[in-house]
């Protein structure tokens, strides 16, 4: 990969506007060139070609130097489309620690009834069923073939959306789910008594950027 492709990709991914020394930093370990001076330098010329080729009007958005810092952002002359659609977006979903819980257990074990559900997290979890079907993001399939016949849940094509998944089999294993859930929630929740074996959740949010100057950029 080319050291223009690599800057162009750290600024797109960037959230808040990322300093020039932070992009040396990140790419110096696969730069073709030792010299920190230079690598300054060919990262510069690589920003210039970028903002060059992001201006010619084949393109929506541009990348600015705000804040001592690069982001890419979309080009006044497309704020009134880039309104439309931000106010077509839906509204962000935040859910619990225990509704995040009982979601991932319907995710991975699919379909999967309440009974199932508690004995995996400890605890009753009939409460949560149903807020996560009132925001859509699961739903019956069918009962079970047993004493009692209890109703099964799975997910829904708004579960897929919320994630940005092509199916469940795009799902993470669960170690790595749960690696992804402690560094997104460790300064968002309080810490919990949770079943080590399945601390898993994650926090579904649509981000809507401010109609003015919408961000192009991903959350990882």
């Amino acid at each position: 990969m080319s050291l223009k492709a690599k800057v162009e990709a750290i600024v797109y991914a960037a959230e808040t506007p990322v300093a020039l020394d932070q992009i040396v930093a990140l790419v110096k370990d696969s730069a073709e060139v030792a010299d920190g001076t230079q690598l300054r330098s060919q990262v510069l010329l690589a920003i210039g070609e970028l903002k060059a080729e992001y201006a010619l009007d084949a393109h929506g958005i541009e990348i600015r130097e705000l804040a001592g810092g690069y982001r890419m952002s979309t080009k006044p002359e497309q704020h009134d489309v880039v309104r439309a659609f931000a106010k077509s977006l839906k509204p962000p979903i935040r859910l619990s620690l225990p509704a995040l819980e009982t979601l991932a257990v319907i995710a991975y074990k699919q379909p999967v009834t309440v009974p199932e559900i508690s004995e995996i997290r400890g605890v009753d979890s009939s409460g949560v069923i149903a807020t996560l079907l009132d925001r859509k993001l699961i739903t019956t399939s069918g009962r079970k073939d047993v004493i009692g016949r209890p109703i099964l849940y799975k997910t829904t094509k708004e579960f897929l959306l919320r994630f940005g998944l092509k199916d469940v089999n795009e799902l993470p294993s669960m170690e790595e789910f749960e690696k992804l859930v402690a560094e997104s929630f460790q300064s968002d929740l309080m810490p919990a008594e949770v079943p080590q074996s399945q601390n898993a959740s994650a926090e579904l949010t649509d981000a809507q950027s401010e109609p003015g100057q919408v961000e192009a950029s991903k959350t990882a």
